[in-house]
C-alpha cells in the first residue's frame, strides 16, 4: 500500500516540471507583461465596457480550451448596436412614417408657408383699417421675429452661428434692402387693396432680370424676356383700372420690387456657408435697426398724439397688443418657411409654388375684404400671373441646365 501510494506521489513530482515548460506557450496566462500595449480606453478583442470599466475575460479564453466557454465570453456588439445575432451584421435602423413618405413633409411646407402668408396679409390689412401707421406695423414685424430668433437661440434651437466684422459687413446692404422693401411693401399694402399691391409685386421678376442684365452684366434669354411682356401687360391692365389706385400705393409697390432685387443683387455677392435660418435672424436683427429711425421721425409724435389712443379705443387695449404680435409672428415664420421650403425642393417646384402664393393671396384678400373688381383688373392679374408663370419656369429650367453642365 505504502508502495502504491509512494509510486503514484514520484509519479505526480514528474508530471510537474512538464507542466512548468508548457507554459511559456501561453504567456498571457499568468502575465500582462507579454500582452501587447494598447492606448488607454481602447476594447480588446475580449473586452466589454461597463460603466466606463474594461473587463478582461480574455485572460480566461486564451487559457481555456473549451470553445463553448469563448464564445460565451465574447462581446455581442452587433446585438447591442443592431440586435443582430452575429458580430459583423446589423440591421438598418427603422425607417419613421414620415421618412417612407417625404413627400408629405414637403406638402405641409408648403401648406404652411400657404396658410401663414394668407392669415398675415388678412391680419395686416385688417390692423392698418384701424391702425394706418405702416412704418411702425413694419418695425413691430421685425421686433416680433428678432424676438423670436432670440428665444430660439436660448434654447438652442437653433445653435447661434458666429458672426465676424467682415460678414456683418456683407451683411448690412443687404439688411438696408430688405428694411427698405418691407417698410415700402407695408407702405402700400396700407394705401390699396391687398390684391392690388401683389399685382404690382408680380412685376419683380422684371425688375430681376433688368438689374442681371444691366448691372451685374450678365446675358438673360430671349425667351426669358418674351416672357415678362404679358407681366408688364397685365400688370397696366390692372392698374388703369384698379377702383383703390392711388399713387403712394403704386409708386410704393414698385419702390419695393427695386428694394428686393438689390437685396437679390447684394445676397449673392455676401454668399455664406451660414446656415438660413441664422441668416435671415441676423438679416431681420440689422434690418429692425434701418427701420426704427424713420417710424419714430414720421409716425412718431402722431402716434404719441392720438396713434394708440384712437386704435385702442376703437378695438381695445388687448386685442391692439394681440394683433400686433399675431402679425408679426405670422411674418416671420412665413418668410422663414418659404426659405425652409425651397431647401426641400427644386428651385423650379419652389418657383411654381412661389406663384401660386401670390394667386392664393390675391384671391383670399378679394373674398376676406370684399374687394370689387373691374373685368379688366380681373384679366390683367390673371395675364400678369400667368406671365410670371411662365418666367419662373424658364428661369428655373435654364438654371438646371447650367448646374447639370457644370457638374458634368
Amino acid at each position: 500500500m505504502e508502495s502504491r501510494v509512494l509510486s503514484r506521489a514520484t509519479a505526480f513530482a514528474s508530471s510537474v516540471p512538464s507542466l512548468r515548460k508548457s507554459s511559456p506557450r501561453h504567456p498571457a496566462a499568468v502575465s500582462f507583461a507579454a500582452s501587447p500595449r494598447r492606448p488607454i480606453g481602447a476594447v480588446s478583442e475580449g473586452g466589454n465596457l461597463i460603466w466606463g470599466r474594461q473587463l478582461r475575460p480574455a485572460l480566461l479564453l486564451e487559457a481555456s480550451p473549451s470553445p463553448s466557454r469563448r464564445d460565451a465570453l465574447k462581446p455581442c456588439r452587433a446585438a447591442a448596436a443592431g440586435g443582430s445575432d452575429s458580430a459583423g451584421e446589423a440591421k438598418p435602423a427603422p425607417v419613421g412614417f414620415l421618412g417612407k413618405y417625404p413627400w408629405l413633409v414637403t406638402g405641409f411646407f408648403f401648406f404652411m408657408w400657404y396658410f401663414l402668408n394668407v392669415i398675415f396679409n388678412i391680419l395686416n390689412k385688417k390692423i392698418y383699417n384701424y391702425f394706418p401707421y405702416p412704418y411702425f406695423v413694419s418695425v413691430i414685424h421685425l421686433a416680433v421675429g428678432v424676438v423670436y430668433c432670440l428665444i430660439s437661440w436660448a434654447v438652442g434651437l437653433p445653435k447661434r452661428a458666429p458672426m465676424d466684422s467682415n460678414q456683418l459687413k456683407l451683411l448690412i446692404p443687404v439688411a438696408a434692402c430688405h428694411a427698405l422693401g418691407h417698410v415700402t411693401s407695408n407702405v402700400s399694402f396700407a394705401a390699396v387693396a391687398v390684391s392690388f399691391t401683389h399685382t404690382i409685386k408680380a412685376l419683380e421678376p422684371f425688375f430681376n432680370a433688368s438689374a442681371s442684365q444691366f448691372i451685374l452684366g450678365q446675358s438673360i434669354p430671349l425667351s426669358l424676356w418674351l416672357s415678362l411682356a404679358p407681366v408688364v401687360l397685365g400688370v397696366s391692365m390692372a392698374s388703369l383700372t384698379e377702383l383703390s389706385f392711388n399713387w403712394l400705393g403704386f409708386i410704393s409697390a414698385m419702390i419695393s420690387n427695386i428694394s428686393f432685387t438689390y437685396r437679390s443683387i447684394y445676397s449673392k455677392k455676401a454668399m455664406t456657408d451660414m446656415d438660413s435660418t441664422n441668416l435671415y435672424a441676423y438679416i431681420s436683427i440689422i434690418a429692425l435697426f434701418f427701420c426704427l429711425p424713420p417710424a419714430l421721425i414720421l409716425e412718431g409724435p402722431q402716434l404719441l398724439k392720438h396713434g394708440f389712443a384712437d386704435a385702442i379705443a376703437k378695438v381695445g387695449l388687448v386685442k391692439f397688443i394681440t394683433d400686433l404680435v399675431w402679425v408679426g409672428l405670422f411674418y416671420h415664420l412665413y418668410n422663414q418657411l418659404a426659405t425652409n421650403t425651397l431647401e426641400r425642393v427644386a428651385p423650379l417646384t419652389h418657383a411654381v409654388g412661389n406663384v401660386l402664393k401670390r394667386v392664393f393671396v390675391i384671391g383670399f384678400s378679394i373674398v376676406i375684404f370684399g374687394n370689387k373688381i373691374s373685368t379688366q383688373t380681373g384679366i390683367g392679374t390673371a395675364i400678369a400671373i400667368a406671365g410670371v408663370a411662365i418666367y419662373s419656369y424658364l428661369k428655373a429650367k435654364i438654371e438646371e441646365e447650367k448646374r447639370q453642365a457644370k457638374a458634368a
